[in-house]
């Protein structure tokens, strides 16, 4: 009831009315899993250098349904960010425009929920455009793989503490992970991950 109601209050903010298609019904059967990389991690200053993503129908990962934009800051990207995810200044020379590249992202993901790797910052970060360009936040549902990870691990060892890390649940779950560490790459590894613990009833 609470959920409705914030969402017709964040429905009523949007100003552009050719947005109103995120509010749709969510598509059956059908995710989209996303990530990006950032100059930092403070959603209220840092900004967005790259979206990836990539729809799951069913049971499985479209990998021809891939979305992959990279952003040109306003600013210099500062040395400590470069060394996590190895995007230099001179790499996004070409780059878009944030307000593109965020308006082709509500494109490809429309209405449907929104899968990541502790996605709730990641969706900060695209709320700070959209809050901007549209009025609102991401109206889709959000889903958490390390959330689903950690409630079935859980259930088999309770009263311990669940190791959260991307690579760990990864070589657990009996994946392999991509060398190259970039928005798309982890998109699809974490897609990977939330069909295996769709898929699985004991970890």
């Amino acid at each position: 009831m609470l959920k409705h109601f914030f969402q017709n209050l964040n429905k009523k903010k949007l100003k552009d009315p050719r947005y109103l298609f995120l509010f749709d019904d969510t598509p059956l059967d059908e995710v989209v899993v996303f990530d990006t990389e950032t100059t930092g991690l403070n959603p209220k200053k840092d900004e967005i250098l790259s979206i990836g993503a990539v729809k799951i129908k069913g049971n499985k990962i479209l990998t021809s349904q891939k979305f992959e934009m990279f952003l040109r800051p306003t600013k210099d990207i500062k040395e400590e960010s470069i060394k996590i995810h190895q995007i230099r200044n001179i790499d996004l020379q070409n780059g878009c425009e944030p307000q593109e590249a965020i308006e082709a992202f509500l494109h490809f993901i429309g209405s449907s929920p929104l899968v990541g790797y502790y996605i709730e910052f990641d969706v900060a970060m695209i709320n700070q455009y959209t809050k901007r360009l549209l009025g609102i936040k991401l109206p889709n549902p959000q889903i958490e793989v390390s959330g689903i990870y950690h409630d079935k691990k859980i259930k088999f060892i309770p009263d311990s503490t669940i190791d959260l890390r991307f690579d760990v649940i990864m070589k657990d779950l009996g994946l392999e992970t991509f060398g190259k560490h970039d928005a798309l790459n982890d998109a699809v590894m974490t897609a990977m991950m939330y069909l295996k613990l769709q898929n699985i009833t004991k970890l």
